[in-house]
C-alpha cells in the first residue's frame, strides 16, 4: 500500500512537471502549472462525483465505477468491502432466520422486549399461550397485554432468580411459568412455559394429602384414646403387653404429629388458611416459644440465649409465624446434644428483619442444605427415628416465609452446628402495636 501511494505521488508530480515544462516551452511556466493543477482538480472532482453517486445507491449496480490510478484502487477497495458486507449481511440474515425458525418450533413462548417492555419479537407459541397478534402488538408494552400486577412487579424488580407463575391472560385455563433474563442494553428475554399439567398434578397431590390426612385423623384419634387408656392402666395388664402398648402409644403420637403437620402444610400451600396482616409482637412470641423449648429440653440442660432488638414488631399472620419459629427452635432442641447452646436472635437493619436460630449441634453436610426444605427429606434418617421428627417442619417454615415475602437461609457444617435465618423484607417491620378500643 505504501509502495502504491509513493507511485501515485510520483505520477502526479510527473504530470505537474510536464505541464510546467509545456508552459515553459510557451514562455509561461506558471500558466502551465496552473492549467495542470486545474485539470487534476477537475479530474479529482469528477471521480469524487462518481464515488458519491455510487455510494448513494450501490445496490443498483454491483460493479464499481471504472477508473485508473489512485481512484481506481479506491473504487476497487470499496467494491470489495461492499461485497464482503453483503456476504456478511446475507450470512447474518440466514443465521437470524434459522434462530427464529428454531425458536418458532419451541413449545415455550419466547418474547424479546427492550428495557421499557416494548415488544420487539415473539414466536408462534407466545401468540398461542399469551394471545399476542403480530399485526397490532409490535411495539406495545408487554405489561399492557399481560395485565397482571404480579407480572408488572416481577418485570420491574430486575430480580429474576425465581420464576413467576400465573394464568394466561388469553386462555385462563393455561397455567404459565414466566422466566425473564437480561441481555444486551438492559433488554429482556421472556420465556413463558406451559406448566398446566404439572400445576394440576401438584393440586391433585395437595388435595390428596389434605383429604387423606383429614380422613385419617378421626380413626387415629380413637385409637390414640384407647391406647392412652391402656397406658394409664398398664399395671393391670400382663407384663409382656406393657412394652407393646407403650410402643404403640408412642407411634400413635408420632402419627398424630405427622397428620397435624400435613394438614397445616396443606392449608398453607392451598391458601385455605386465611392470612392476616396483623401486627405481631415477635419478642413476646420468641420468649414464649423458648419457654416451651426449655420444657422440651428437659434433662438435657440446654443453654438458651435470647437477643432481641428494639424493633420487634412484624406485620403478618401470628399463627403461621408461631408455627415457623417454633419449628426452628424446637428442631434446635431436638438435634443439639445435652449441654449444648441455642442462640435465638432477632435484629433489624436496612434490608429488613431477621430471625436467627443457632445451635451447637453436630451440624449438617452442606450437600444436603439445598434439599432440606423438601417434604420428608432427611439428611440423616436415623436422627428422625430418635427424635420423632415428621420431616415437614422446614417445608412448613419455607411456605410460611413465602406467604410473608421472606426467605430461609441455612448455614451449617459438620461439627460446627447449624444456623437457620428467616429474612423478612423491610416493609414487614411495624413501628407500634395498634391501639385497642377502651
Amino acid at each position: 500500500m505504501q509502495h502504491n501511494w509513493s507511485k501515485y505521488v510520483r505520477w502526479i508530480a510527473a504530470f505537474l512537471i510536464a505541464c510546467t515544462a509545456i508552459g515553459l516551452f510557451f514562455g509561461e511556466p506558471v500558466y502551465g502549472l496552473t492549467a495542470g493543477l486545474l485539470a487534476y482538480l477537475w479530474w479529482t472532482l469528477a471521480q469524487a462525483r462518481r464515488l458519491y453517486q455510487w455510494l448513494g445507491n450501490p445496490g443498483s449496480n454491483d460493479e464499481a465505477p471504472q477508473s485508473v490510478g489512485l481512484w481506481g484502487d479506491i473504487f476497487d477497495g470499496l467494491h470489495k468491502l461492499h461485497q464482503n458486507h453483503l456476504r456478511t449481511q446475507d450470512r447474518l440474515r440466514a443465521q437470524i432466520n434459522r434462530v427464529q425458525e428454531s425458536t418458532n418450533a419451541m413449545r415455550d413462548g419466547v418474547i424479546m422486549t427492550d428495557s421499557r417492555g416494548a415488544m420487539e419479537w415473539w414466536n408462534g407459541s407466545a401468540e398461542h399461550l399469551l394471545g399476542f397478534r403480530r399485526s397490532s402488538d409490535r411495539g406495545q408494552f408487554i405489561h399492557n397485554l399481560i395485565r397482571h400486577p404480579a407480572f408488572k412487579a416481577y418485570f420491574d424488580s430486575r430480580d429474576y432468580r425465581e420464576p413467576l407463575e400465573l394464568n394466561s391472560p388469553a386462555r385462563p385455563h393455561i397455567h404459565l411459568q414466566i422466566q425473564i433474563s437480561l441481555f444486551g442494553d438492559d433488554d429482556r428475554l421472556i420465556v413463558a412455559k406451559d406448566v398446566t399439567r404439572l400445576y394440576q398434578l401438584e393440586q391433585m397431590r395437595r388435595d390428596f394429602v389434605g383429604n387423606v390426612s383429614h380422613e385419617m385423623r378421626t380413626p387415629l384419634t380413637v385409637i390414640s384414646g384407647y391406647l392412652e387408656t391402656l397406658v394409664d392402666n398398664a399395671d393391670d395388664l400382663p407384663p409382656k403387653w406393657r412394652r407393646a402398648i407403650n410402643t404403640m402409644a408412642q407411634q400413635s403420637s408420632r402419627m398424630e404429629a405427622l397428620i397435624t403437620d400435613l394438614i397445616l402444610l396443606s392449608k398453607i400451600e392451598t391458601g385455605e388458611q386465611t392470612i392476616s396482616d396483623a401486627v405481631t409482637d415477635v419478642s413476646a412470641m420468641i420468649h414464649q416459644i423458648c419457654h416451651d423449648a426449655k420444657a422440651l429440653s428437659g434433662d438435657k440442660g440446654h443453654e438458651f440465649s435470647i437477643n432481641i432488638s428494639e424493633r420487634h414488631l412484624l406485620t403478618g399472620d401470628e399463627s403461621q409465624l408461631r408455627s415457623a419459629f417454633s419449628n426452628l427452635i424446637f428442631n434446635a432442641v431436638k438435634y443439639t446434644p445435652a449441654g449444648g447452646k441455642i442462640t435465638v436472635t432477632w435484629n433489624t437493619d436496612r434490608e429488613g428483619a431477621h430471625l436467627s436460630v443457632k445451635d451447637t449441634g453436630i451440624g449438617i453436610d452442606p450437600v444436603h442444605i439445598p434439599r432440606l426444605t423438601e417434604r420428608f427429606y432427611r439428611a440423616d434418617p436415623s436422627r428422625h427415628k430418635q427424635t420423632g421428627g415428621t420431616g415437614l417442619g422446614l417445608a412448613i417454615v419455607k411456605h410460611v416465609l413465602l406467604n410473608h415475602d421472606g426467605r430461609l437461609e441455612i448455614r451449617s457444617r459438620i461439627g460446627d452446628g447449624s444456623e437457620f435465618i428467616c429474612h423478612f423484607p423491610r416493609e414487614r417491620i411495624a413501628e407500634r402495636l395498634p391501639e385497642t378500643a377502651s
